[in-house]
């Protein structure tokens, strides 16, 4: 029975290995296999249908090293570079293929060829402290493939090459071919009955990592079960980033409902700064999503109301926003934002921010008007700054808050926004905000554990745990019995 919306995918059966030969030569990203008994498993991974790449190796001079964080020693990534001539270019971090003695045996080695100044030429935007080193040392990686730029996509460190020269590591017509041939950076994607044109998807936007535009789509793609509950008719104020991480950024809160799609949904809302109205875009399905991404919004920033009960949020958000100090003080200040919580007979969530902090929210089923949440908000910070006064403070000025922890409850007004749970942050790094079990919450945790190459495995395990957010909300007038209580 023929099908108009099914196409018949060929295949070559019992030739696998030819096969994947076959697509490295025509510099392929790699081939699909499966089981030719098993069914099509909708939204499951099993080993019944397997990707495998192609990778590519090469060898690299190592010209710096970044510093460890985490619970990584030495260092964290090595800085990779090719002649091009006899010009040093800079092709990429490496920071995957190391264990604990691989990274000590070569801090070791690279103390002997530290130097106060980079070896190249042209300017990197890195953030963090680079350790340069003089461009002696050969080594051997794998990769996926090249940007536009010429870096190298997902490099894993392989080994030291001790019997090749320097001079002789160059940058050839063959290995800076940066895209597959006959591939467009340009493609339509279909998302249920929407066409999607997708632009500019080799893009590098986290030069660091060599993570593309096209990579940040794949991401919300397979995210998208688990974000778009947190974003469903909610305004979005978009911060674009059309040229990554290290270019300028744009917030967009207004769009031009004559220019985009009519699939699109807008809502119109009064804003007493602009004194008139602006049209806000509303996110309520993946090709909305997507199609916010291919402009270059990075992260995703929600509003905390819908546009159901605009003046009613559906959570408390406390944000610990720390200043100089350790995050080991983020945490405990978390910790005890909860049990100032508990206390008032309620729950409270926590995520990371993706950043440098932690959110904490309490659900409130859009039951209270703005102001109210804002005063609860402000009494929980006020509560939590006088246990913890050393490490943390309620004033908002930068310049005031003495390096401590900012715990700002002045996001619970109406139009303030949050990056939304699952959502990347132009970070080096391509950090996810991420929800948090509790237990989770501890000296153990670092801001950097939770990125966009790590997420979708811990949701594979985990599924959303964050569900209660959006379920029923706290009884502010049972807690404000409480809290009058025992005053008393």
């Amino acid at each position: 029975h023929k099908l108009n919306n099914v196409i018949y995918s060929d295949h070559i059966v019992e030739k696998g290995v030819a096969f994947f030969e076959k697509a490295r030569k025509l510099h392929l990203e790699g081939i699909m296999g499966k089981d030719s008994l098993s069914p099509y498993r909708s939204g499951k991974r099993s080993s019944e249908w397997l990707k495998i790449k192609i990778t590519r190796q090469e060898e690299a001079l190592i010209i710096g090293i970044t510093e460890p964080k985490g619970a990584r020693s030495y260092f964290g990534a090595v800085l990779l570079a090719q002649f091009q001539g006899k010009e040093l270019k800079y092709i990429g971090n490496c920071g995957t293929g190391f264990n604990e003695k691989s990274l000590k045996e070569l801090y070791s080695l690279f103390k002997h060829s530290f130097i106060s100044t980079s070896p190249l030429n042209e300017k990197i935007r890195l953030n963090g402290k680079i350790q340069w080193l003089k461009p002696k040392h050969v080594c051997q990686v794998k990769y996926s493939e090249r940007t536009d730029e010429g870096y190298l996509r997902h490099p894993v460190y392989l080994g030291l090459r001790i019997d090749k020269n320097p001079g002789d590591i160059m940058i050839t017509s063959e290995n800076q071919k940066n895209t597959i041939e006959g591939v467009s950076n340009d493609y339509d994607m279909k998302v249920g009955k929407i066409t999607l044109h997708l632009t500019n998807q080799e893009k590098v936007f986290f030069p660091g990592e060599g993570i593309t535009k096209g990579d940040l789509v794949q991401y919300y793609n397979e995210v998208s079960q688990f974000i778009l509950p947190y974003l469903k008719d909610r305004p979005q104020s978009m911060n674009r980033f059309p040229n990554g991480i290290n270019g300028k950024n744009f917030y967009q809160k207004d769009v031009d409902t004559t220019k985009i799609p009519s699939w699109l949904k807008t809502t119109e809302i009064y804003s007493d700064s602009n004194n008139g109205n602006i049209d806000y875009l509303i996110c309520n399905d993946k090709a909305a999503l997507l199609y916010m991404i291919n402009l270059g919004c990075i992260e995703i920033n929600p509003w905390n109301s819908t546009i159901r009960t605009p003046e009613k949020p559906d959570w408390v958000v406390i944000d610990l926003d720390p200043g100089d100090i350790d995050f080991k003080e983020v945490v405990k200040a978390a910790l005890v934002v909860r049990e100032v919580v508990n206390e008032l007979n309620t729950e409270c969530y926590c995520k990371t921010s993706g950043a440098t902090g932690l959110h904490i929210y309490i659900p409130l089923a859009a039951r209270y008007e703005y102001e109210s949440v804002k005063l609860f908000a402000e009494l929980i910070a006020h509560t939590v700054n006088f246990r913890l006064p050393d490490t943390t403070t309620i004033i908002r000025t930068v310049k005031k808050r003495q390096g401590k922890i900012y715990i700002d409850f002045l996001q619970n007004r109406k139009g303030q926004t949050l990056a939304a749970p699952y959502s990347v942050r132009p970070r080096p790094g391509a950090p996810v905000s991420t929800p948090l079990d509790w237990k989770e919450v501890n000296e153990k945790l670092t801001p950097s554990q939770f990125s966009i190459k790590t997420i979708l495995k811990r949701l594979d395990q985990k599924g959303d745990i964050w569900k209660a957010v959006l379920g029923k909300g706290a009884d502010l007038h049972k807690i404000i019995k409480t809290i009058t209580k025992n005053t008393k």
